[in-house]
């Protein structure tokens, strides 16, 4: 056994709360529809039915999505008047996804699939 590589490896590894949290935005990638509305939310706030038009779901759907996006700190919503409106979060979770979505439109490209 090479000691002193476990020992690095050891090191490396993530104290159990961390890795609940990274098992529950995984997890949160595991829906295409949570991508889509990462990306739609890119540099915009859109309220629940804007955002069930521009990702082709009920606004029902698009409320569940949203709510487990919430839930990982991706997302947060601002009231404005009877209206709630939803962006990205400033946490890195959002931040996770983005890159994550990034990822899928570059191996999307290179597999010849469009982006």
């Amino acid at each position: 056994m090479d000691a002193t590589a476990v020992r690095a490896a050891k090191e490396r590894m993530l104290p159990a709360r961390d890795e609940r949290r990274i098992r529950k935005i995984l997890e949160a990638l595991c829906e295409p529809t949570r991508l889509k509305i990462v990306r739609a939310l890119r540099g915009t706030t859109l309220a629940a039915g804007d955002l069930a038009t521009v990702i082709e779901r009920s606004r029902a759907a698009t409320s569940q999505h949203l709510k487990v996006l919430r839930d990982v700190g991706a997302v947060v919503r601002r009231r404005e008047g009877n209206v709630v409106r939803y962006s990205l979060s400033d946490d890195v979770t959002a931040e996770i996804l983005e890159d994550a979505a990034d990822a899928f439109d570059r191996l999307a490209a290179a597999s010849g699939e469009g982006g």
